[in-house]
């Protein structure tokens, strides 16, 4: 059981990627983002239908506000389900909502879908799974629990590698829930600490309904080539379906290759048939259209002044949209634009990191101080992760102050006693706006596992909306407020110590956390 199976390296190659069409950015304000389009189904929605939360406590209260309301579909997709009680009033208040649909007319098709990660969700004797049988076993026509395994983790290595460390492999870090038309994006588990005070971000959208179709897709997509959980705590795949681990690694990969781009590609047809009767048409009277079409289907929407763009990365599987938006967002960042960029795991990619290195943009970026890292304070080899993290900071700190680009690209770190810091995410600011006019936001640390090893989802939310655009400033300053600026003096002090064998094995291992 010694740690250093940590340094397994993954043996087979990666299935063939996908490429970016050509695009290049259009020169008026939130329009020029359009070419997203070109990758992903664009969502135009009202930005009244939008709302940014700001703390854990009215995350995990709207959580159970919008179980209880749901009347048709309840979808959740996180890395796991905690063990706590306030876990347990989740899922009381799914049993409550489930029994209510048995009994009442006004909707008995309700379903409850929930997709974890395998790894994570089976931790421990009392685990997600555990957590989750009773509704099973009460339910068993109503509730699908999905328990996404990573392909990469098989074999030798599955055997040897113990619980905990086999995390590292691979895992399902999408988090989306969804009710009815009503989707929550974020990067918040479904365990207490996200509930209470650990800090991460959260987006609702209400009265979305393609939206939420889309979402409901991928997690079923997701969910079909992932471990069914049975009454009696087995699992098992569905009639057909390739085994992840036990069976051809790239039958797999391809097969779910095929049924995530189909979810992509089905919705982006779908949305683009739209296009022609919103703003985007270059065709004369598509506006009068619209509005004829929207009145006669029985209610008059409003223009949309704001666009969802779903941004999936599974490197797995080959899909790599979000690492190429991300790089293109970077890239195309004009001079004098300013990005504020989070991550509760500051382990920046190559890739990114040489962007934001070599780009004209001004850098913000908030990642968390020792004391906050979720891994402070943690047993055994996990504890020193806290440090590593410092020295990858330290590191990339260096380099900005060796190019002389201090001014430019600033650290601040989030310090808060007694919380913690999950947050990630960016806020796109155009040269001469005080506000922003793009957001992501979603499950992506812009590290090396987010962008290889783990499936990731956010959203890029595009706005013209000035009371939309402030909601989003407004975050990004409350976050910021806590935070303080990186210097030289701030690796000196003691609790930034980094031992040598902490700085040797960082490089080995950086790739797996």
């Amino acid at each position: 059981r010694s740690s250093w199976l940590l340094l397994a390296p993954l043996l087979t190659p990666p299935v063939p990627v996908i490429t970016a069409p050509p695009c290049s950015l259009c020169p008026e304000g939130a329009h020029r983002f359009q070419w997203i389009r070109n990758l992903v189904p664009e969502f135009g929605i009202s930005s009244s239908h939008v709302k940014v939360l700001s703390s854990p406590v009215e995350f995990y209260e709207l959580l159970k506000v919008q179980i209880k309301a749901a009347k048709q579909r309840v979808v959740m997709a996180s890395l796991y389900l905690g063990t706590g009680l306030l876990e347990q009033e989740l899922v009381d208040c799914l049993e409550e909502t489930l029994e209510k649909s048995l009994q009442a007319k006004s909707s008995p098709d309700l379903r409850v879908s929930i997709l974890l990660d395998y790894t994570r969700g089976s931790r421990g004797r009392k685990n997600s799974r555990t957590m989750l049988i009773p509704l099973l076993q009460r339910f068993p026509e109503k509730v699908r629990v999905s328990l996404f395994h990573t392909p990469n983790l098989r074999g030798l290595l599955r055997l040897l590698i113990p619980e905990r460390f086999n995390e590292t492999i691979g895992l399902q870090h999408i988090k989306v829930y969804l009710f009815d038309d009503n989707v929550i994006l974020s990067g918040a588990n479904l365990s207490d600490l996200y509930f209470t005070n650990r800090q991460d971000r959260y987006v609702l959208l209400q009265d979305s309904p393609e939206i939420a179709d889309f979402f409901t897709e991928l997690v079923d997509a997701i969910g079909d080539v992932s471990l069914q959980l049975q009454q009696d705590d087995t699992v098992r795949m569905m009639e057909g379906m390739v085994h992840p681990y036990q069976g051809d690694k790239v039958a797999y990969c391809e097969i779910a290759n095929q049924r995530v781009m189909e979810v992509i590609n089905s919705a982006r047809t779908r949305q683009e048939l739209l296009h022609t009767k919103t703003f985007h048409s270059s065709h004369p009277g598509s506006s009068l259209l619209s509005q004829q079409d929207s009145q006669a289907s029985g209610g008059l929407k409003p223009e949309p002044d704001t666009w969802i763009y779903p941004l999936i990365q599974m490197k797995p599987f080959g899909i790599q949209i979000d690492e190429m938006v991300t790089e293109t967002l970077l890239t195309e960042a004009e001079r004098d634009a300013r990005i504020y960029l989070t991550t509760g795991y500051f382990n920046l990619t190559q890739a990114y990191m040489d962007l934001i290195l070599g780009t004209r943009a001004e850098y913000r970026i908030l990642l968390a101080s020792p004391e906050v890292n979720g891994f402070f304070g943690a047993k055994g080899v996990a504890g020193a992760i806290p440090a590593a993290y410092v020295y990858i900071e330290h590191q990339f700190y260096s380099e900005v102050c060796c190019l002389q680009q201090q001014e430019r690209v600033q650290l601040q770190e989030y310090s808060r006693a007694g919380w913690t810091f999950h947050a990630k995410g960016l806020w796109l600011y155009l040269a001469g706006s005080d506000l922003p006019c793009l957001t992501l936001i979603g499950s992506p640390n812009f590290g090396y596992r987010s962008v290889h090893r783990d499936l990731e989802a956010q959203v890029a939310i595009v706005t013209e909306n000035k009371a939309l655009q402030q909601q989003l400033h407004q975050e990004q300053e409350q976050l910021y407020l806590c935070s303080g600026v990186v210097s030289t003096s701030t690796f000196e002090q003691p609790n930034r110590y980094v031992k040598l064998w902490v700085k040797l094995v960082t490089p080995l291992i950086k790739n797996f956390f």
